[in-house]
C-alpha cells in the first residue's frame, strides 16, 4: 500500500497537534492553578465557561522552557497573546520599534519674560 503526500501529511499534522496538545496540558494545568484566572494585559476576568479563552504565554518565547516555579509563564487572553506574538514577529522583522532617546528640552521661553515685561512698562 502506497502512502499518498496528502496521507502523510495529514499524519504529520496530526503528530504535531497531538504533542502540542500534550505538551500544552502540562504547563497549561499547571499556571490555571498556580495563577488567577485574569489575562495579565487587559485584566479581563475569566470563569470555568470562557476558560478555553485564556492562555498560557511564554515571556522568553520558548515553549520548552516550562520551569516548576512558573516564572516563564503568563496568562493571556486570545487576543492579547495574539497581539504579543504580532509584536514580537514585528520585533524580529523590523527590529526595535523603540524610537531613540530624545534628550530633555533645554530652552526656556520665559526666562527672561520678567525683564522683558519691565522693559515693555518703561518704554
Amino acid at each position: 500500500m502506497s502512502v499518498t503526500p496528502t496521507s502523510k501529511l495529514d499524519r504529520i499534522l496530526a503528530e504535531q497537534r497531538e504533542y502540542i496538545a500534550t505538551r500544552e496540558k502540562g504547563y497549561r494545568e499547571r499556571a490555571l492553578k498556580m495563577y488567577p484566572w485574569v489575562c495579565g494585559r487587559c485584566t479581563r476576568e475569566f470563569n470555568h465557561k470562557n476558560l478555553r479563552e485564556l492562555t498560557v504565554h511564554h515571556r522568553d518565547h520558548n515553549h520548552d522552557n516550562n520551569p516548576s516555579d512558573g516564572s516563564n509563564w503568563e496568562l493571556l487572553c486570545v487576543y492579547c497573546h495574539d497581539e504579543e506574538h504580532t509584536k514580537f514577529s514585528n520585533q524580529i522583522i523590523y527590529g526595535s520599534r523603540k524610537s531613540a532617546e530624545v534628550a530633555p528640552a533645554t530652552f526656556n521661553p520665559f526666562a527672561d519674560l520678567k525683564a522683558q515685561m519691565e522693559k515693555s512698562k518703561k518704554e
